[in-house]
Formats: C-alpha cells, structure tokens, sequence
C-alpha cells in the first residue's frame, strides 16, 4: 500500500452495533406518514400539501354531476312525455254508445256523442253500435269488465214515449235519470277515469241533457197550453216538465280503496330500491369471499342467495297492506288474494332485482346507482295512464315489468278483467332473461379479472432481484438490526474489504 493512500479500517462489531442501534420510536410502524409523505387528519382543504388530491376531488364530483345531469336530461322528459300528450289523445279512448230509443231523446243523445268527436274539443273515441250487438244492459256492463271499451253509454229503450206517458198520466213515479245509462269501470285506471273519461262523458251529457230538456219542456208547454188538465197533472209529476232528461252512472269496478295506490303505483319504486339493496348487499358480501371461489360457485352465489332473499323480503313487503285492509277478497278469498299478491311481489322481485344484478355486472358498484333512475322512470312511465293517452313510443311498456304488475294487483284487488297469465308470464321471461345474462356477463367479467390476476403474477427476470433486496430491506424491520441504507452501504463496504483482504492471503 502506498504512502499516498488513505489505509481503510475495517469496520468493528461495535461499530455495526453502534450504526445499527435504532430509535424505538422509529422502528414503530408510523401510520401517520404514508408513502406520499403526507399526515392523517392534519390539513385544510385548500392546504398546498394535498393540491393533488383536492384535484382529484373535483374532477370526480365535476365527472359525476355532468353524468347525472347527463342521465336527468335523457330519463326524466320519458316521464313528463308520458304525461304530455294525455289531453290531445284522449279520442283514442274508445267509448261506445248504444242507442235502444227510436224517439227524439235517443237521436239527440247519441247524435251528440258522435259530433263530438269532430268539434275540434276534447273528446273521446266515441263509437255508436247496433243495440242488437248487446242485447241487454248485463251485456254491456260485462264488455265494459272485460275491457271492449273504456266506457258505454246506452239510451234506454222507449225512454221518449215514458216521457210522453208520463206527462200525460201524471206519473209521479217517472225518474229522468232512468233514460240514459252510462257504464265504466274506474279500477281499471283511477287517474285516466276521474281525468279524461267521466269529465269528458258528464259534459256533454249534462250538456245534451239540458238543451233537450228545455226543448221538449217548451213544445210540451206550448202543445197543452189552455189545457187545465194536462197543467194539473204535470204538477203531479213536476220532473217530467223541469228536468224531463238525465242519466246515471254505474261504476262496474270502483277504486273502493285509496291505499290501494300504494300498491299499484308508488310500492313499486319501493320494490325496484329493496331489490336493489339486495344486490348491493350481495356485492359487499362477495368482495370477501368471491376472489377464492371457483367459477361455478361464483356463478350459484350470484343467482341462489338473491333468489332466496327475495322470499322473506317480499312477504314482509305484502304483509304490510294487511293492516290498512287492502281487499284481497274481492276476487278470491282473502286467504288466497293475498298468497297470490305475494307471489306476484316475490316474481316481481325476481324480474326487477336480477335485471340490477346483471346491470352491476357490467357497470361494477361505482357506477350501478346510475342504472337505478332510469330503471325506475321507464317503468313508472308506462304505469300512470293508460297507452291509449300516450304516444306510440310508450307502448314498450306491455313488456316491462311494473306496468304487468300493476295490471295484476288490479285484478286480485278490484276483480278487473283477468290478464293474470299474460302479467306473471312477462315477469317470468324478464326472470328468465336475467338468469341467462347474469351467468353470461359474470362469466366473461370473471375471466377478464382471472386474466389481470394472472398478468400481475407472471414471473419475469429482476422477480428474483426484487424479492431478494425487498427482504434485504425488510429484514429487521422494528427491531435494532434494522438495515438502513447507510448500513447496508457499510456492511456492503466490510463485505468486500474481507474478500479482497481473502484473495490477498491465497
């Protein structure tokens, strides 16, 4: 060694012992200072330490109003459009009338009905029959039941020589309304009854009825005028002279239940949010469980447990109307409305909860609160009024599940027309359809997450590099022989200095 040289010491025990001699409160994990440097609960918002991370805030509440106004613009106009056009299309609600009166008061009424489908005004579709297509008014009020039309408005038979009769006999027996009859069947749907269908009906009736009352009182006055004994004995039957003409209204199938509502409408927004709850319960369950379970069980988990916590929940669901004595029996009995009402709610659940299962398959727990609203809004849509007051567009609703369901509470509760088989078989098919694409859709996002598992496990050449001076680095961890770098850089430093002092000696 020369005399210009620096002689190096080889590192002494006490030495390592003295730089390996560590703080305790530094071999402490410190769960206050994480890789990035920065501190739990210790800043202000606006603090330039977390600049990055206030960035990220905003971009995502910025990202998610606009997809949410983006969402409010697209689904909401479904339902307002529902709504939208019910006035002007009203003459597509098809009404009949029914004229058994060969006389002025059939002519008239009738008359009047039909001219006013071309008065410009709001009318229905009103359509005049042969009276021998009904032969009696039971025929009429059970077409009505069964849905042929909305509403029927029949002249009675003879109701113009009954008037005559009466006036000339003093028949204080004669009721006006008695002439024209007037058949609906409210329970079918409340809003389009008591909005388009009654009011429109009652004007031009009370209308038609007024003018041709005061007609015929006039003509009647006129004709016996210095006819002491017709006067006498038109005070014996005031009506026939001061309201000669009415009608009166029979409702085949009265909304007799108000809490009803809650079942024909507005329970099923409820339904549509329990059945989604039971998803995202499902998904935060199986985020512990899912990563180590094979593919087929993955798959049961997914359509079994769903499946089967359906039929708790909608029970409790249908349970809920028992106390509020929702008319189960109209149809059935009791017993046997209600066991079919929750049937119907259990199915239901099934359409409606797995259709979200398979949507959460494709836009995972981040984004599946998005599908809610218009899952909502195109069933609620077709729901509210009838297709005959919506435009064309609406008619997709034969085939969605709410607009079934509320046609199947009607049937149990008010005893409507049937279309039990039709409505449980839309619920099904929806059914059918979810248990075809959840399996589908799990499978092929499953196996895209197998394939990024596997990608992040692929060995490549510095695995064993890494691993090694990882535990280089670890070891010791907590302890007094933790190997900081400066350490490892002497210890490095001896290493070498002991072969070269070994290759020396040989």
């Amino acid at each position: 060694m020369s005399a210009s040289e620096t002689p190096t010491r080889k590192p002494s025990k006490e030495d390592l012992r003295t730089v390996t001699t560590v703080k305790q409160s530094e071999a402490e994990p410190q769960f206050n200072t994480p890789k990035h440097g920065l501190k739990k609960y210790s800043y202000s918002f606006w603090a330039p330490e977390i600049a990055h991370l206030r960035a990220l805030y905003f971009k995502i509440m910025i990202m998610s109003t606009i997809l949410l106004t983006v969402i409010v613009w697209i689904c909401l106009p479904v339902y307002w459009g529902s709504l939208w056009k019910g006035p002007e299309l009203t003459g597509n609600i098809h009404a009949l009338v029914i004229n058994r009166d060969d006389g002025i008061i059939g002519s008239t009424v009738a008359g009047a009905l039909i001219n006013s489908t071309t008065s410009g005004s709001q009318h229905l579709g009103w359509e005049e029959v042969d009276p021998s297509t009904f032969a009696t008014d039971e025929d009429v009020a059970e077409a009505i039941v069964d849905e042929a039309a909305w509403i029927a408005v029949v002249i009675t038979s003879g109701a113009t020589s009954r008037l005559a009769a009466a006036r000339a006999t003093g028949d204080t027996s004669y009721n006006p309304m008695g002439a024209i009859s007037v058949y609906y069947a409210q329970a079918r749907n409340e809003v389009a009854t008591g909005n388009y269908l009654m009011p429109i009906t009652q004007a031009v009736l009370n209308r038609v009825t007024v003018q041709l009352g005061a007609q015929l009182s006039a003509q009647y006055l006129q004709s016996i005028a210095g006819n002491q004994t017709a006067v006498g004995l038109l005070a014996r039957a005031p009506l026939t002279i001061s309201n000669p003409v009415s009608f009166q209204l029979f409702n085949l199938r009265p909304y007799t239940s108000q809490v009803a509502s809650a079942v024909t409408l507005v329970g099923f927004i409820y339904m549509i949010i329990l059945s989604f709850y039971v998803t995202m319960f499902g998904a935060g369950a199986r985020e512990v469980i899912a990563p180590y379970l094979k593919m087929s069980t993955y798959l049961k988990l997914r359509l079994i447990v769903p499946l089967i916590l359906y039929v708790p929940i909608s029970l409790i669901y249908s349970m809920i109307s028992l106390p509020f004595n929702l008319p189960f029996g109209a149809k059935y009995t009791y017993a046997g409305g209600f066991f079919l009402f929750w049937c119907l709610v259990f199915v239901g659940m099934c359409s409606l909860g797995l259709a979200t299962e398979a949507a959460l398959t494709v836009l995972t727990t981040r984004f599946v609160a998005f599908f809610l609203i218009p899952f909502i809004i195109i069933n609620v849509s077709v729901t509210v009024v009838p297709n005959d007051v919506q435009p064309w567009f609406y008619k997709y609703g034969l085939g969605f599940p709410i607009s079934n369901m509320s046609q199947a509470v009607r049937t149990i509760i008010f005893n409507t027309k049937n279309h039990l088989g039709l409505n449980f078989g839309v619920l099904l098919a929806w059914t059918a359809l979810s248990l075809i694409t959840v399996p589908l859709l799990s499978f092929i996002m499953r196996r895209k997450e197998m394939r990024e598992e596997a990608t992040r496990t692929l060995p490549n050449e510095h695995d064993e590099e890494i691993r090694e001076d990882q535990e280089r680095l670890d070891f010791g961890v907590g302890t007094t022989a933790h190997m900081t770098p400066s350490l490892e850089r002497r210890v490095e430093q001896a290493e070498k200095l002991d072969r070269n002092d070994a290759s020396r000696d040989v």
